[in-house]
């Protein structure tokens, strides 16, 4: 039985490839390519030649099947996508679920990824981040993708195209609202940029520069003051005693709800305990 690598290529950078990711491709029998022309100049770059099978989205599945038939005969296989990490956004995972189905081994490489490269660029919160590669194109399908994630704390990450950068931008402005991003450029290539700002100081900025090569768009997480901003709102009209049950509906025990009640009014706890004896 033979064995399926799932092997990182630079997202830009040649000099980016590790050492572990050459010797595998030069070891492998077969290399699968989302895109033979590229990977070929790669290959051609650091002087392997490999038959080279095509595999990408529009044939994954058909293709998926001809590449266990080769790994059962003993083969080798060694899984590139164009840039990246197979199976980020690019063909891979697919395979990787007949693998394990069939019960064949398999091994994924570390390696280049423009996701956590775009995060660290970005000078936001990495303690925690959301990837949602490329957001759909009809806003039927992304409008409730942003409804999931409009309140959650963690940095958000997106892909996007040149030609739908503005558009994509507009979207995330008028559903997440006016906060920090880093607009990332052609990462780890001759014209890298960072664009650090607001989402509609990035628009303006890039009505006026026409946007080229490929983007990675990364948005900060609601701030601690949004959401309470928003709590405020929401129990300014409450009575101490609907504040109480409010939390406790929310599944906090009646003693958290009144330490919370007291801090968002800057009251006393005792002055809120004697709302809480008849709940």
């Amino acid at each position: 039985m033979g064995k399926l690598y799932i092997v990182p290529t630079p997202i830009g950078n040649l000099g980016d490839i590790t050492l572990r990711a050459l010797q595998v491709l030069k070891d492998s029998d077969y290399v699968a390519a989302e895109d033979t022309r590229q990977t070929l100049k790669l290959l051609n770059h650091f002087e392997i030649k490999k038959s080279l099978i095509s595999y990408h989205q529009h044939n994954e599945q058909g293709k998926s099947l001809d590449l266990l038939s080769i790994l059962k005969e003993g083969k080798n296989v060694a899984l590139v996508s164009d840039a990246g990490t197979p199976g980020i956004s690019d063909p891979g995972s697919v395979i990787i679920k007949k693998c394990i189905e069939e019960n064949i081994d398999f091994e994924v490489l570390p390696g280049a990824t423009a996701i956590t490269t775009a995060l660290v660029n970005s000078g936001l919160d990495t303690r925690g981040f959301l990837f949602k590669g490329f957001l759909p194109r009809e806003n039927k399908e992304r409008n409730p993708i942003i409804s999931d994630i409009k309140n959650l704390k963690e940095t958000l990450i997106f892909y996007e195209a040149p030609h739908r950068l503005l558009e994509t931008l507009t979207f995330l402005s008028d559903g997440l609202g006016n906060r920090q991003i880093a607009v990332c450029r052609e990462l780890t290539k001759l014209h890298e940029e960072i664009y650090r700002g607001t989402i509609e100081a990035a628009i303006e900025y890039f009505k006026n520069k026409a946007p080229r090569g490929e983007f990675v768009l990364v948005v900060n997480g609601k701030s601690e003051e949004e959401i309470e901003q928003e709590n405020k709102a929401m129990w300014e009209n409450f009575t101490i005693e609907q504040h109480i049950k409010n939390y406790i509906k929310e599944g906090l025990s009646k003693k958290e709800a009144i330490k919370k009640v007291a801090k968002d009014r800057g009251i006393q706890k005792s002055e809120v305990y004697k709302y809480s004896l008849e709940i």
